[in-house]
């Protein structure tokens, strides 16, 4: 059968089998904590939504618990940050494959000028943190009153 050839599809199958032998070597038991790569910070997965006036933005952070996220705003850039329990197997266990992410992890997003930073809620729950943005009350579209007349007052 002939099949079109997607050169991404193979970048991404070679990306995800380095993936796993970079996880593979992380988690060697006989390789020192200390020497080990540093492969265990993660990207959080984010969706980002217009909701009238307002940007929402959900990221999904399941088993994290909400101590122990951090969310600040600083020149305009929204940092979400944090930290999940590293699990360890005891004795002689040995993952034969880990694909739940561990540690530590980042996501920063550059918010657009027209944002109110005091305004900005984040809540946390069911493994998914939503942060609301609001846009700032100068920066709303305002319905102007169209006058009539001259400027003599007299209609035209």
């Amino acid at each position: 059968m002939m099949q079109r050839w997607n050169p991404f599809q193979d970048l991404r199958q070679m990306q995800d089998t380095m993936d796993r032998m970079w996880r593979r070597f992380g988690d060697a038991p006989d390789v020192p904590a200390e020497s080990r790569p540093e492969i265990e910070a993660w990207a959080v997965p984010l969706d980002v939504v217009r909701q009238g006036d307002d940007t929402v933005i959900r990221a999904s952070m399941p088993g994290v618990k909400p101590e122990d996220i951090q969310v600040s705003i600083e020149d305009n850039v929204l940092t979400i940050k944090g930290s999940t329990a590293e699990e360890h197997l005891g004795g002689e266990g040995a993952f034969l494959m880990r694909e739940r992410r561990s540690g530590s992890f980042h996501r920063a997003l550059r918010l657009p000028d027209a944002v109110d930073p005091d305004k900005v809620e984040p809540r946390y729950s069911h493994g998914v943190l939503t942060i609301t943005v609001p846009k700032a009350d100068a920066k709303r579209a305002r319905q102007l009153q169209v006058q009539f007349g001259g400027a003599s007052g007299e209609d035209a």
